[in-house]
C-alpha cells in the first residue's frame, strides 16, 4: 500500500466527495439528523445510496423488524425534506447478522456497495459512512474481497480503547461484521462513542430555540428528540448525544474544525467486547476529541438554511 494514499484516505478529504450512507434509522433519534446534514450539504457530499441497516432494541423485535423500519425511516425523513426524487437510492439491507467472519448475509444494499464501489479506485475512492451495525458493509466485503481498497469507510462503532470495553450498541450486536471491517477494510476510520462522541450533545432548551419551527424536517428532530428523551433519561433536564452525526462531520473536518484524528495501529474487537492487546501492522484513523460547541453550530447552521 502506497503510505501517500493511505494517509490521504485517513485525512478529511477536501472538495466534494461520493459516499453512502448506511443507517439504522429507526433505531433512535440521531440517524436522521447524519442523514438529513449529509443532504443539506450537496456541495460536499454526494451521496449515491442509502442503506438501511439491521438493529434489535426495545423499537424492533430483532434485526429484521428494525432493518425494515429504517428503511421505511429513511423515506420518511426524504419526504420531511420533500426529497422523494431520492427514493430510488435507498435500498434494504440485511434481516440478520453475519452468522460467521467468512460469510455474507444477502441483501440488496451490500449488492449494490459491490458494484458501485467497483468503479472506484484507492486513488478516487467511493466513502462509506457507517452509523448502526456495520452488517451491510461487511457483508460486500465477503462477497468481493477487491473493493478493499476501493471505499473509506467511517464508522461510528465502538467504545474508545480507555473505556475498558467496548460493548457499544453498534458493535456488539456484529461482533463478526466489526471485525471483517477491521482485518478487511484498507481505509478505516472509527470514530468511538463512549469518551468520545459522546460529548457531541444537544439540550431541549437548544433544541427548542434553534430548530423548532425552522422547517418541516427541523420540528421533527427536535421532538422526535424530546419524546425519545423524555421517556428514557432519569433526570429532567438532560443533555443528549446526536452520536451519529459525527461521521458524516469527520468528513467536513478539514482542518480540524470539529475534531481530532489521529492515526493509530489497529486493535480488534474480541467477542468478549475487549479490544485485542496486542495491535495489528494495519494503520486506521481514529477520533479522539469532539470540539462539541463547533459542531453544534454547523450542525444548526445547515439544518435550518
Amino acid at each position: 500500500m502506497d503510505m501517500n494514499t493511505l494517509y490521504k484516505n485517513l485525512t478529511p478529504p477536501k472538495g466534494r466527495i461520493d459516499c453512502v450512507l448506511d443507517t439504522d434509522t429507526y433505531n433512535e433519534i440521531d440517524d436522521q439528523f447524519a442523514l438529513a446534514y449529509m443532504l443539506k450539504l450537496p456541495e460536499k457530499f454526494n451521496v449515491r445510496a442509502l442503506y438501511a441497516a439491521p438493529f434489535h432494541n426495545d423499537k424492533s423485535n430483532g434485526p429484521c423488524d428494525g432493518m425494515h423500519k429504517s428503511y421505511d425511516e429513511i423515506l420518511k425523513v426524504l419526504g420531511l425534506m420533500g426529497r422523494e426524487d431520492l427514493s430510488g437510492i435507498v435500498y434494504k439491507g440485511s434481516e440478520s447478522y453475519l452468522p460467521d467472519e467468512n460469510t455474507f448475509v444477502e441483501s440488496a444494499a451490500a449488492r449494490h456497495l459491490c458494484a458501485l464501489a467497483s468503479e472506484y479506485s484507492a486513488e478516487n475512492p467511493l466513502y462509506v459512512v457507517a452509523i448502526g451495525a456495520i452488517t451491510n458493509v461487511a457483508s460486500a466485503l465477503i462477497m468481493q474481497p477487491d473493493i478493499a481498497d476501493k471505499i473509506v469507510v467511517v464508522w461510528l462503532g465502538g467504545h474508545s480503547l480507555e473505556t475498558g470495553n467496548t460493548m457499544e450498541f453498534n458493535m456488539k450486536q456484529d461482533f463478526a461484521a466489526a471485525r471483517v471491517i477491521f482485518r478487511n477494510a484498507e481505509f478505516f476510520v472509527q470514530l468511538p462513542c463512549a469518551r468520545v462522541v459522546e460529548h457531541f450533545s444537544v439540550s431541549a432548551p437548544e433544541l427548542r430555540e434553534y430548530l423548532v419551527g425552522k422547517n418541516a424536517l427541523c420540528t421533527y428532530l427536535a421532538e422526535n428528540t424530546i419524546e425519545y428523551t423524555d421517556a428514557r433519561h432519569p433526570v429532567k433536564h438532560w443533555a443528549k448525544p446526536i452520536w451519529d452525526l459525527t461521521a458524516p462531520a469527520w468528513l467536513m473536518n478539514d482542518g480540524g474544525r470539529f475534531m481530532d484524528t489521529k492515526i493509530i495501529r489497529r486493535r480488534f474487537p474480541n467477542y468478549d467486547g475487549q479490544y485485542n492487546t496486542g495491535e495489528s501492522s494495519k494503520l486506521m484513523g481514529y477520533v479522539s476529541y469532539i470540539k462539541r460547541d463547533f459542531l453544534l453550530e454547523n450542525m444548526i447552521e445547515v439544518l435550518t438554511k
